[in-house]
């Protein structure tokens, strides 16, 4: 499937300063009791431009870890005019967590809530390069209003292929790795969703921005797109379905973005048609939306939700339902505009998509996604290595099909990424905490379908002889450590793991409750 590349130069801050000029007075954010203008929004985020910029130079990191609060807005699009670099943190996150993101990118600033900044302390001699910590209300030298400096309004700043955001998703390694975003790739996507017909955004929707603005959806479709178009953003600090469903109605939201999981607890609730009479869109992402919730919020709204598939190294958006005449249940839809698909066998070979296959059925074997576009990362940090190769083609490494329309299902994936409410979590990152427990000797950490979550963690242990540990002390363990979605919620001891002839642990045994094989019965998964 391809389709003409469009990217764009400029600096993605500037359409902040767009917005205040075309209309000023209009709300850019609602936040509780709150209203911020794009004017005041412009004026505050010179302001904390003028901040860092006094204290980095150009290029240099600075990480934030807020929630859906506008000091988040602010901060964020501040580095960008500064012409620094924003490195978006969970700010669940525990010590070792921001231990790896803040050493790993060499952040010389963070702006954080109290609890992020306490983590931090524990782990503050292990980043050198972290000159400063700012929290919102924090003591003198260390509130967040001191990096807030008036003066006049800030030059157009650079921007192109200049890095903007690095975005820490999971990796072959087991730790998260920086994915490096330009402001080309970061307008290329907000190009490439504009072309979509009919439009998605005007300057006078409503949207609901319930989706963490550290993750690349809430991001990207979420603030980015609500600068570029001078719209109002409503920002849920915590979901609540009701609570959520109030603000729509309070708000008259005209477009939602969401995950599986918040469809599925709004399709549960009576007054869900009514608070959703002011919609026009809604739209779902990052995990797989069951055709169950679909039918149900349709019956009780009159609204097809929209699935999208997209990656953080793409920025995110690669497909979507609205390119497609009807959205099938299940279905990913079709590439938007500006961006090139591909299926690849695993022998290599290009699988035609909208062809017959071999055996003469309609659709496609499956094959890896391959993609390209204006949207794509130029790699991970600091390098720039596994980005996209010399023809602009990238390997996603999910693994999906095309039906006889075109319309593009994902069935596996390669990598054993596990994703808990749309967040990934990568299998390796736990197994290591888990292993680093005095009672286990070995840990095989896998994910398991959940209804609320779309899947969760269940990890499988070999403990030392003689011990008595629980599994409820093991995940108490864990969520000293790790991020709440990334703990396990179920534990399951084992006598040993199943392996292969190579010594790899086959974890599809595991999946499919096996017996463990004799060491001369072991095969490859």
């Amino acid at each position: 499937m391809r389709n003409n590349l469009n990217s764009s130069g400029g600096n993605l801050s500037n359409l902040v300063r767009r917005a205040a000029e075309r209309d000023g007075d209009r709300p850019a954010l609602l936040f509780r009791q709150e209203s911020i203008s794009w004017a005041e929004l412009d004026h505050d985020v010179d302001a904390v431009s003028r901040g860092l910029a006094g204290q980095c130079a150009p290029g240099d990191r600075v990480a934030v870890a807020l929630g859906n609060v506008p000091d988040f807005a602010r901060v964020y699009l501040g580095a960008l005019r500064a012409e620094l670099v924003a490195v978006p943190i969970n700010p669940s996150y525990r010590a070792s967590e921001l231990a790896h993101v803040l050493s790993d990118s060499g952040a010389s600033i963070l702006v954080a809530g109290s609890g992020v900044a306490r983590e931090v302390a524990e782990v503050r001699s292990q980043l050198p390069e972290l000159r400063e910590v700012y929290q919102p209300g924090g003591a003198p030298g260390t509130d967040l209003a001191e990096l807030f400096v008036a003066g006049a309004p800030v030059p157009t700043p650079s921007g192109g292929e200049n890095l903007a955001v690095l975005l820490y998703t999971s990796g072959s390694e087991g730790k998260p790795k920086g994915a490096m975003l330009s402001h080309r790739a970061l307008l290329a996507n907000l190009d490439q969703l504009d072309r979509i017909q009919p439009r998605l955004l005007a300057s006078g929707d409503v949207v609901l921005v319930a989706l963490p603005l550290f993750h690349s959806y809430g991001l990207g479709p979420g603030l980015h797109a609500i600068v570029r178009h001078g719209c109002t953003g409503v920002l849920v600090e915590r979901f609540d379905p009701a609570d959520a469903l109030q603000r729509i109605h309070r708000h008259r939201a005209s477009v939602v973005l969401g995950v599986s999981q918040m469809y599925l607890a709004w399709s549960l609730l009576e007054d869900v048609g009514e608070a959703f009479a002011s919609v026009r869109l809604a739209v779902s992402g990052a995990a797989p939306l069951d055709t169950d919730t679909q039918h149900r919020f349709l019956d009780a709204t009159g609204h097809h939700v929209f699935q999208g598939y997209g990656l953080t190294e793409a920025a995110p958006v690669l497909t979507s339902t609205l390119m497609s005449p009807v959205p099938k249940p299940g279905s990913i839809g079709r590439p938007i505009p500006g961006v090139d698909l591909r299926l690849v066998g695993m022998d290599g070979h290009i699988i035609e998509i909208g062809e017959e296959d071999e055996d003469g059925t309609p659709g496609t074997d499956p094959g890896e996604v391959w993609v390209r576009g204006g949207n794509l990362f130029s790699g991970y940090w600091p390098d720039g290595r596994d980005g996209p190769d010399e023809e602009g083609w990238w390997p996603t490494a999910d693994i999906g099909y095309a039906d006889a329309d075109g319309d593009l299902f994902l069935v596996d994936r390669l990598r054993e990424l596990i994703l808990v409410s749309g967040f990934n979590v990568y299998p390796r990152e736990v197994e290591q905490v888990l292993e680093g427990h005095p009672a286990v000797r070995e840990a095989a950490v896998l994910g398991v379908p959940h209804p609320y979550t779309g899947e969760t963690v269940k990890a499988y242990l070999v403990a030392e002889s003689e011990t008595t540990v629980t599994a409820d002390e093991l995940i108490s363990y864990c969520e000293q450590q790790l991020a709440r979605f990334k703990c396990p919620t179920s534990v399951e001891f084992v006598d040993s793991l199943p392996r292969s002839v190579t010594g790899k642990v086959r974890k599809s045994a595991l999946r499919d409750g096996l017996p463990v094989p004799r060491d001369d019965q072991a095969g490859e998964a």
